[in-house]
């Protein structure tokens, strides 16, 4: 294909050809781009960020581009090419991000650090469709795509990792871990949220955050009991019991990948007509287990407020709060992230609705502890912190290197800058 190109394939070689249009007329020939790969990877990005995977197909992203499906096609095969594509570029970029010019061997352990960082955040804002896409969509990555792309993650984290070591050497591997995963979770929380500052002071918030993460001192584990096994909902409460069920299912295989069937199933029902006597749709324990999540963190803003002297006293019983929460449930936690673009339209807007004011609330006692800060820089600071607790749970779980304790610290760091 020739760079000028009408969409419907004709070579600029034979248009040059044509006669000249009658009556005078000016024929206008339409160039496809020299990027046109950029721009369809760009726009699917962006439509599989707002839609999920799965509400997004081949026909709506060439109808974004204004082109038709058919010069789409001679792009990519499918969408999962397309896909897959954009999630390898973008793991691809973020590891590059990580790898150092031949003039930092004379550089201090501290500079090293602060070029990764802001080579890092430079990346994830000029990618930050692709991070959001990245976050929550990868594991409908085929198995070997998946751990491909797990494996560029992971050796990211170990160039980070041993740049934290080579700056404070008393730390363990683990401690170092931590802090990586804690950075990068922080960096790529931009594609959880549209809130929008100043590319410079956006880029100095990230920066000091992380500079803060590396420098906090973490809690032993060693000492930290082991979490309380969870609680067995009992077989006669079905109605928290498939929601229960329902939530985990979301999480391990994605909303799109989980039936009705499936759903009863886990439940130990006879068949996906027996669920309908406890929930209308599928979408109706989304919309569920959405509210439930979102009561948990909006209802426990009144009551730390009321109860503390100050807004650091509240704001650190809210991480607190917010922490443990997130360990009893780790998969509402995550779907509640995850799953967004599966919520019904009619209950998104409330939805929606009530997570705004969730960050705000935590954002206004943000600014009444750092008045240096604007209400804009807060709400980043603020999904940070959500974004924090995602990540960390995703990479270490359960295995003991990072129980609450050292999280509620991780968390209190990024929102205060420094413990209070």
């Amino acid at each position: 294909m020739t760079d000028m190109d009408v969409e419907g394939g004709r070579s600029a070689g034979t248009v040059g050809r044509r006669r000249s249009p009658a009556n005078g007329e000016q024929r206008v020939v339409r160039r496809r781009p020299k990027n046109r790969r950029a721009q369809i990877a760009a726009e699917a990005a962006a439509a599989f960020g707002s839609s999920g995977y799965h509400g997004v197909s081949m026909e709506d992203i060439a109808g974004r581009l204004g082109i038709s499906s058919a010069a789409l096609y001679r792009h990519y095969p499918s969408k999962y090419a397309l896909f897959r594509e954009e999630l390898q570029r973008l793991a691809e970029v973020n590891l590059a991000a990580t790898v150092l010019p031949e003039e930092a061997a004379a550089w201090t352990p501290q500079q090293r650090i602060d070029h990764v960082l802001s080579a890092t955040i430079a990346t994830m804002l000029a990618n930050r469709t692709t991070v959001a896409l990245a976050r929550w969509e990868q594991r409908y990555l085929e198995r070997a795509d998946r751990k491909a792309m797990d494996e560029q993650f992971a050796a990211a984290t170990t160039a980070l990792r041993r740049l934290i070591g080579e700056l404070r050497p008393e730390l363990d591997g683990h401690d170092r871990a931590v802090r990586a995963v804690a950075i990068f979770s922080v960096i790529s929380s931009i594609g959880d949220h549209h809130t929008t500052i100043p590319a410079k002071p956006l880029t100095q918030l990230l920066k000091s955050t992380s500079w803060a993460l590396i420098r906090t001192d973490l809690p032993a584990v060693d000492s930290t009991p082991e979490p309380p096994p969870p609680v067995e909902i009992p077989e006669s409460f079905k109605h928290e019991l498939l929601l229960k069920k329902a939530v985990d299912l979301f999480k391990d295989r994605g909303y799109a990948n989980v039936s009705m069937e499936d759903i009863a199933s886990a439940a130990d029902l006879s068949a996906a007509s027996a669920v309908y006597r406890y929930y209308r749709s599928k979408s109706t324990l989304l919309a569920a287990a959405f509210r439930r999540a979102g009561d948990r963190v909006s209802g426990a803003i009144g009551p730390a407020v009321a109860a503390a002297s100050t807004p650091a006293d509240a704001l650190s019983t809210l991480i607190e709060l917010y922490v443990a929460g997130s360990f009893e449930d780790r998969a509402l936690t995550y779907v509640y992230y995850s799953e967004f673009s599966h919520v019904d339209p009619e209950d998104r807007a409330t939805l929606r609705h009530l997570q705004h004011q969730v960050v705000a609330e935590w954002a206004k006692l943000v600014v009444a502890v750092r008045p240096e800060l604007t209400i804009g820089q807060a709400r980043i600071l603020v999904h940070a912190a959500f974004g924090l607790v995602i990540g960390l749970g995703r990479v270490f779980g359960d295995d003991g290197i990072c129980p609450q304790p050292r999280v509620v610290q991780l968390l209190g760091v990024t929102l205060f800058g420094q413990l209070p």
